[in-house]
Parts: C-alpha cells; structure tokens; sequence
C-alpha cells in the first residue's frame, strides 16, 4: 500500500510540477508578446516622425519657383528671333504670351 500512495503523490506532484511550469511560460510568453508589440509600435512611431521631418526639411529647403522679369523674357526672345531662331510669328506669339495680349 505504501508504494501505491508514493506513485500517487509522485503524479500528483508531477502534475502540479507540470501545470504551474505551463502557466509561467504563457505568462512569459505574453509578457515577451506585449514587449514584442510595444517595441513594434515604437519603431513605426519613430519611423512616421522621422518622416514628416524629412517632409519638413524638405519643405523648408525648396525655394520657391523664381518668376522670369516679362523685360528679360522678352529680351531673351528678341535675340533669338535676331538670330533666326524663332520666326517672325513665333516670336510675336511669345510676345503676346508674356504681355498677356
């Protein structure tokens, strides 16, 4: 009789032994799940603040379009249509275009 009760206290301590082992690896398991999502939503927050800094920057660092003086455009047509590069309707199409005729 002695032996039988030491085989049931035997499994009886093994399942214990075996349960509460299965139960701190699925709270380690979650603990390293919940660092895993964490460090996960950290990145892609640095990642979209390292983006709209780049898109800042970028934005500070564009000049705006310079606007061509109408005098110096005109000026630069009429040396090309002196030079026969643009004809004499070319020419007054362009012109027209800048004056807004």
């Amino acid at each position: 009789m002695g032996l039988l009760r030491m085989a049931a206290r035997t499994a009886v301590v093994a399942g214990t032994a075996t349960a509460v082992s299965g139960r701190v690896q699925r709270r380690q398991a979650q603990r390293y799940d919940q660092q895993d999502q964490q460090a996960y939503e950290q990145q892609q927050y640095d990642q979209q603040q390292q983006y709209a800094q780049q898109q800042q920057y970028a934005q500070q660092q564009a000049p705006p379009p310079a606007e061509e003086d109408p005098t110096e455009q005109l000026a630069k047509y009429a040396k090309l249509h002196d030079q026969g590069v643009l004809t004499d309707e070319e020419f007054a199409a362009a012109k027209a275009k800048i004056l807004g005729i």
